[in-house]
């Protein structure tokens, strides 16, 4: 994982807090669409008796309309037999209606309700980390590219000269400032070395460009 491209870190300790944090967003978000799931189908439910109702109600209007054109054949009495099965016919093709509008709507209401319930607690945990993760990969990419040259390593020694704590100065050279002012390549080696590690990169392997 030494690449630029790579948005992990090279160092043993961010690497694992990385990995860990990746770990939490895929369990988090695998249990919310879970349980998205579950509530689109409890939704669905609805949907599904709506059409069974539409189903059914079609069947009883087509029922009810061959019998009433079978009706309509009688001598006298035909029309008047007709008359109230044809009615009931509308009836039911009213209720088909009424079931074909109930399924649409709670078909879509099972994914508004799916994605109201389990997008808010997912973005609320993937947009920080993916920040995080973002800008992780912007500070590597520079702090790589920076390696890779002397004037960059030499920006990244002085860096560090003003970001890190004094111990670990103290611990490159015995005077650091000094160091970095005669250019001295050991000591602004170790410098830079320094602030790649604060931003979880390893020195070890980076190649810098003649």
């Amino acid at each position: 994982m030494k690449s630029r491209w790579v948005p992990y870190a090279t160092t043993p300790g961010r690497l694992m807090t990385q990995l860990f944090s990746d770990a939490v967003v895929i369990a988090w978000t695998a249990i919310w669409v879970f349980v998205g799931i579950a509530v689109h189908s409890a939704v669905a439910t609805i949907a599904e008796f709506g059409y069974r109702v539409e189903s059914g109600a079609n069947g009883v209007a087509g029922n009810l309309d061959s019998a009433g054109e079978n009706a309509g054949g009688f001598p006298l009495i035909g029309d008047d037999l007709a008359k109230p099965l044809t009615a009931a016919g509308d009836a039911a093709r009213e209720i088909a209606g009424a079931g074909q509008t109930l399924g649409v709507t709670a078909g879509w209401l099972a994914w508004l309700l799916a994605l109201a319930v389990a997008a808010p607690p997912i973005l609320a945990l993937m947009m920080p980390w993916l920040f995080l993760r973002v800008r992780f990969f912007r500070r590597k990419w520079t702090a790589v590219t920076l390696a890779s040259t002397a004037a960059g390593e030499q920006l990244l020694a002085l860096r560090a000269l003003a970001n890190r704590p004094l111990t670990k100065l103290a611990a490159i050279s015995t005077d650091p400032v000094g160091a970095w002012r005669d250019q001295d390549p050991v000591a602004i080696r170790g410098l830079a070395a320094l602030e790649l590690r604060a931003s979880g990169i390893r020195a070890a392997g980076l190649k810098r460009a003649q």
